[in-house]
């Protein structure tokens, strides 16, 4: 089996999302999956498979646990695929657990498309002033929880307690604000200790949260976000109705094989 390791939302390699992607001629054992994904330590590997109508479906794995959504190893798929494995059309179609996933080449950058998943408001968790330090201004919630603070510096110096963010029944854990930089429309990090990621560095899957939360509060569809994170990155978001557009670039680090199978 081969086994490329890719920086997503990235035009650098040591920034951006690793991801690691391994593509199969057919399913292995779900138990083996996950002990690939718990040997590459990061925060996804993807596993893909080529089904009978030119389409992929694809899996994702933490080094813990199996997820419904993964957006930066989702664009590293589709870089291996258009870059490494000689996918010659346009659009690639993904299947998964949250239902088809394209991703389109255009205009220099990766788009995927997925569907948008706005928070909807909720009191202030109890435990939450005490696990970031501060008094949100907002709280909503959907496939994650989405707290809103005052300014991007609270964003980047926040030192979050990982065991309280670990007991919110969520998958993860999205701290956001006003960007201070031109041309970026916001910035914020992503906490999901609960799947076994303390800090994710760039997150494709919390943008589709993001993109309707900021595009309503900003009144506009086009938006830039940036994730403050130590290795950090830049997403570009489209808000689509129902579905977002999230893009980034992309670039190959390591190439290798699995032995031992």
């Amino acid at each position: 089996m081969k086994l490329f390791q890719v920086d997503a939302f990235t035009e650098r390699v040591f920034s951006g999302n690793p991801a690691a992607v391994v593509p199969l001629d057919h399913w292995i054992d779900e138990e083996v999956m996950q002990k690939i994904a718990q040997e590459n330590n990061l925060s996804e590997t993807a596993f893909f498979v080529k089904e009978g109508d030119g389409g992929y479906r694809i899996r994702w794995f933490t080094p813990s646990t199996e997820v419904d959504l993964c957006g930066h190893a989702t664009l590293a798929s589709a870089h291996v695929l258009f870059t490494h494995l000689g996918f010659g059309g346009k659009m690639i179609r993904f299947q998964s657990n949250s239902g088809e996933l394209t991703v389109e080449r255009r205009e220099g950058l990766y788009w995927m498309n997925f569907p948008s998943n706005p928070p909807e408001p909720i009191p202030v968790p109890k435990l939450i002033p005490e696990a970031i330090g501060t008094i949100p201004t907002y709280t909503g919630v959907n496939t994650d929880l989405l707290i809103l603070m005052n300014n991007e510096s609270m964003v980047r110096d926040c030192k979050p307690d990982l065991l309280i963010l670990k007991k919110m029944e969520v998958r993860g854990v999205i701290i956001t604000a006003p960007s201070s930089e031109e041309g970026i429309d916001f910035v914020s990090r992503f906490f999901a200790p609960s799947v076994g990621v303390p800090e994710d560095p760039v997150t494709g899957s919390a943008h589709t949260v993001l993109t309707p939360f900021w595009a309503k509060r900003l009144r506009k569809d086009e938006l830039r976000g940036r994730q403050v994170s130590d290795r950090g990155g830049v997403l570009n978001c489209l808000q689509l109705g129902d579905r977002v557009e999230i893009g980034g670039s992309a670039i190959t680090y390591m190439t290798g094989n699995l032995a031992g199978f």
